[in-house]
């Protein structure tokens, strides 16, 4: 396995596979109110750092830091397929997406995720980075649906 994770850009089609898992994993269980990922052309836009992991030449995960404040960063759109999870790659794209977060000079990166039990594994993932709970925060408000988490970098 020759896992390499790059910036690239999200309009790539052999990313379809990608953003095709990821939307009917967001719609699987969540209410269309609170659905908050982006619109894949809006991950190409400025402030945007689009991360795209693949083991070789095929992509197998990917995701996004969006810069929502001077020193303050969102992660959007991680995912990973799923036959290749277990494999540690949620991970290595997570620490990948906290140093490209570092080397932009953000000092904080928060995230929304679900509270469903389809999302536990995600929190988790999250919680062992060293993200806890908080408060809605850039852009969101209260929403059952969702768990918000944040980091100090």
């Amino acid at each position: 396995m020759t896992i390499t994770i790059a910036p690239e850009s999200p309009l790539s089609p052999d990313l379809d596979l990608l953003f095709g898992r990821h939307v009917a994993a967001m719609h699987a269980d969540t209410p269309p109110e609170s659905i908050h990922m982006l619109p894949r052309a809006d991950l190409a836009r400025e402030g945007i750092d689009f991360l795209v992991m693949r083991d070789g030449t095929e992509p197998v995960g990917m995701g996004a830091v969006k810069r929502i404040g001077p020193d303050h960063g969102e992660i959007k759109s991680m995912h990973v397929l799923a036959e290749r999870r277990g494999e540690g790659l949620a991970q290595r794209m997570l620490d990948a997406l906290v140093a490209q977060a570092g080397a932009r000079g953000l000092a904080r990166l928060s995230l929304e995720t679900g509270a469903q039990d389809s999302f536990a594994a995600a929190r988790a993932l999250y919680a062992r980075a060293g993200f806890a709970e908080c408060g809605p925060f850039e852009g969101y408000g209260p929403d059952p649906n969702s768990v918000f988490m944040t980091r100090a970098l």
